[in-house]
């Protein structure tokens, strides 16, 4: 009898749903979810490897009740494993687009090993051509040219309309996957672009390292003195990662006409809904004839428009040194749950980024 190839398959599992910030080995944990990385994949789909995940503040919304009938994204299911970006490494393939050897994006169980299937594998990308010279680092692939750089992108050209010099952008949580490649978008379309985040490390990270030309801490000065010291002349356009108070005060600080990108609202998603943030100021929104656009990137409209040219962009950016990103990375899948909530927390310097093990 030949020898087992069995493998352990250490796998972040979502085990129990709470409207409060998730518990570390309580609502995430994780398990061994056995794994034959030689059984043939699935029909039409691909076997993989993963050697990076990616932890991002949207996942919250995917632990969600069964009676949820949100279409924000695909609910995690109780008890069985976090689906998630993953950067992987192709071991067996039945599906035509890829082959044994290729290293892809993909959407897959959060484990050591993945049994991709056909509705998944579908969506998988392999990683891009880079320009020549470039050296891009696997934990910049998956957050640059992942969910967080794929929002940042179709955002920041569906809804940053005639982006240019004299024109006022501010971005929250600024030091962020989404939020610093936001900023450095409009950076290069000439506007003035101010970040809030929540340390003076990240506040220097964005001014001298992004180029955005003001940035404060949340945590020691509020939104209207910052706005007021460092957009008096109001805000053409609002990011919003954060809601809450953030969003509240922005939305006096517009000027007539501005737009809002709802891209999340991180602040809210550990709060139950009687205790959350009541947002005083929404007559701006008449009054100032403002526009809100909230958006998921990979609604079909996005995906058909913008990711043909995503991935070239993205590449072409940081190879010329346009776009500059900052990743944490944690290693091993043991720390999964703990990574996971510090993104929840805001306890973490740039995109939050998982390696599967230490090799």
């Amino acid at each position: 009898m030949p020898p087992s190839t069995m493998h352990p398959n250490q796998t972040l599992i979502y085990r129990s749903y709470t409207p409060y910030c998730p518990v570390p080995g309580v609502h995430l944990t994780v398990e061994h979810r056995p794994f034959d990385p030689e059984a043939p994949p699935p029909p039409g789909g691909i076997t993989t490897k993963n050697m990076y995940l990616s932890l991002d503040p949207y996942q919250r919304g995917q632990m969600r009740l069964p009676t949820d009938p949100g279409t924000y994204s695909a609910p995690w299911i109780e008890g069985e494993p976090a689906v998630l970006t993953t950067l992987s490494a192709v071991l067996r393939s039945d599906h035509p687009s890829f082959q044994p050897g290729d290293t892809v994006i993909a959407m897959a169980t959060a484990g050591e090993y993945a049994a991709v299937p056909a509705e998944l594998a579908a969506i998988a990308r392999p990683c891009p051509q880079l320009p020549p010279g470039a050296d891009i680092p696997p934990a910049t692939l998956i957050g640059a040219f992942g969910i967080p750089g794929l929002s940042a992108y179709v955002s920041f050209f569906e809804f940053v309309r005639a982006p240019r010099a004299g024109k006022t952008i501010f971005v929250s949580a600024a030091s962020g996957g989404v939020g610093q490649l936001v900023g450095q978008l409009a950076t290069m379309h000439g506007m003035k672009v101010i970040g809030s985040t929540s340390s003076s490390e990240k506040t220097a990270f964005l001014v001298d390292e992004l180029g955005f030309d003001a940035a404060w801490n949340y945590k020691e000065e509020n939104t209207a003195a910052a706005l007021q010291r460092l957009a008096p002349e109001g805000l053409d356009f609002y990011y919003d990662n954060v809601g809450g108070e953030q969003l509240e005060t922005a939305l006096t600080a517009m000027k007539d006409y501005g737009v809002i990108v709802s891209s999340g609202m991180i602040s809210q998603y550990n709060v139950p809904a009687e205790q959350k943030y009541g947002i005083r100021t929404g007559m701006n929104i008449f009054l100032k004839r403002l526009t809100i656009r909230g958006f998921v990137c990979s609604d079909p409209q996005h995906l058909e428009k913008y990711l043909p040219s995503f991935a070239a962009d993205m590449a072409s950016w940081i190879g010329q040194g346009k776009i500059k990103t900052k990743e944490e990375v944690v290693v091993g899948m043991s720390n999964a749950p703990e990574a996971f909530v510090r993104v929840l927390r805001g306890e973490k310097f740039g995109k939050m980024v998982l390696k599967v093990d230490g090799h």
